[in-house]
């Protein structure tokens, strides 16, 4: 990934002007997806403090967070880590969600026909 690039997350929206929950990332020709993201939570404390002038200016709380690339996470651990790394993160062991994503997709196939 290049100095120069940052990856900006975006949210389509829909006809009825309600956006996608889920936020994508327009990756531009000869670069690479990031394989870690870092994002700053922000929230108003709902105190204040005084400005330059006396104004109130709101207290905000910033707090850092890492998210990896499970698809990284994957390929570089061995399959007990990878499992326990998704039981941290409320996922089912690899193998329970492969199996019931097959069904899933069984089911749909069948409906379609």
């Amino acid at each position: 990934m290049s100095e120069n690039w940052i990856p900006e997350m975006l949210y389509e929206e829909g006809e009825d002007g309600e956006s996608s929950a889920i936020p994508f990332i327009m990756v531009p020709p000869g670069e690479e997806m990031p394989k870690l993201l870092y994002v700053f939570e922000s929230r108003d404390t709902q105190q204040f403090e005084p400005g330059a002038e006396g104004e109130e200016i709101p207290i905000i709380e910033w707090d850092l967070h890492q998210y990896a690339d499970m698809v990284v996470l994957k390929d570089g651990l061995d399959l007990e880590t990878y499992d326990a790394v998704r039981e941290c993160l409320g996922l089912e062991p690899l193998n329970v969600a492969v199996e019931k994503g097959i069904k899933i997709t069984n089911t749909v196939r069948e409906n379609l026909v």
